[in-house]
């Protein structure tokens, strides 16, 4: 079995097609949840079994989906194999002991990125502007990707939400969503959510979390070395779509954080790796925006700066406290990469994309 997660309207079932004959929507094999005639399929379990393969879209949405699937492929998984789709995380046989580990494996489908388009400035440009998703990208016209930002999210909460968890108040977890995007890169405080939505930092929290588990937003947190007295336990969020975001500058950052959490899901859903996205901060004040960590090991450290500034003296002194190889401060400019010493690089997002092998 193969899951495949990923944000809503990512691609996520127009790649699961591409594994079927005629890859169309109404092919026998392709059951989703959200369609009346899939589910009365699905609970009766009288798709063709003499389909190779069959796709399950949005499945997670039924209750119980977990036991259901795995009754399905102890019955017949020496005829069939499954691909498990859905809006939501589908790595819930990782939490515990169950007998479904080590019989299928997990995907995470991200947004395009840069590489993937092909490292030329109109990608780049249209990139930072439009986002990574497939139909604004595509489109590039600024009414169509206003609505269809405005669409998404309301679908999201009004949907996607509403199908998984029992919230009344959605009105006020579509307003969590909108203000989300004017947190991106700051240390996220439930206690000022919260103040501003007239709710409790815990209520916040939780609403915060399922819209992380609707891939929404994802946190990253600090990196907690001794070394430097790192904060322990403040987060950073960022979103999944960046063209939400209509500050330039925590754009450019969102945009970098999520090619390097691509970049970490790749290495560890595919390769295998234990990969961690983290950021570095002192109980001062002083920040690097990121660094990746494989297999507890740091790799490399980030620092994004919008335009070609001057050299930014927290990584000099995190370079000397901590034991990171590689330190790049990386801008949106194409710029000619300068070294500031042997192990710290000035360079453009497109130099940090090939030096790294982002993917």
């Amino acid at each position: 079995m193969v899951f495949i997660g990923g944000p809503r309207q990512v691609g996520k079932t127009t790649l699961a097609l591409t594994f079927v004959k005629n890859s169309k929507a109404n092919h026998p094999a392709y059951l989703n949840w959200d369609n009346e005639n899939s589910r009365k399929i699905i609970n009766q379990g009288t798709w063709p079994k003499e389909e190779e393969l069959i796709i399950f879209d949005e499945i997670h949405k039924r209750k119980g989906w977990q036991s259901l699937i795995k009754g399905f492929w102890d019955t017949w998984k020496s005829t069939q194999r499954y691909l498990i789709t859905g809006s939501a995380r589908l790595d819930t046989f990782r939490k515990g002991g169950d007998s479904m580990l080590g019989r299928y494996h997990y995907y995470r489908i991200h947004p395009y990125s840069y590489p993937e388009l092909g490292n030329e400035k109109k990608n780049l440009d249209a990139l930072f502007r439009f986002g990574g998703f497939p139909e604004p990208l595509l489109l590039q016209d600024e009414r169509e990707h206003r609505r269809w930002v405005n669409s998404r999210v309301s679908k999201l909460v009004r949907i996607d939400l509403r199908d998984l968890e029992n919230i009344q108040d959605l009105d006020k977890v579509e307003l969590l969503a909108e203000n989300l995007s004017q947190k991106v890169g700051s240390t996220l405080s439930y206690k000022s959510l919260g103040e501003d939505l007239e709710t409790s930092d815990k209520t916040v929290k939780r609403w915060v979390q399922i819209l992380d588990s609707l891939y929404y937003c994802y946190t990253i947190s600090p990196l907690g070395s001794t070394k430097i007295k790192a904060v322990k336990k403040a987060q950073k969020l960022y979103l999944w779509d960046w063209s939400e975001i209509s500050e330039p500058g925590a754009r450019f950052e969102n945009m970098v954080a999520s090619h390097l959490l691509k970049y970490c899901h790749f290495q560890s859903d595919v390769e295998g790796f234990k990969m961690e996205l983290r950021y570095i901060r002192d109980e001062s004040g002083k920040e690097c925006d990121f660094v990746v960590i494989k297999d507890k090991k740091p790799l490399f450290a980030v620092e994004c700066k919008l335009g070609a500034s001057v050299f930014d003296k927290n990584i000099g002194y995190f370079k000397e406290r901590l034991n990171i190889p590689k330190w790049y401060q990386v801008t949106l400019d194409d710029i000619p990469e300068r070294k500031v010493t042997p192990d710290i690089s000035i360079l453009s997002f497109h130099d940090l994309c090939i030096k790294e092998n982002l993917i």
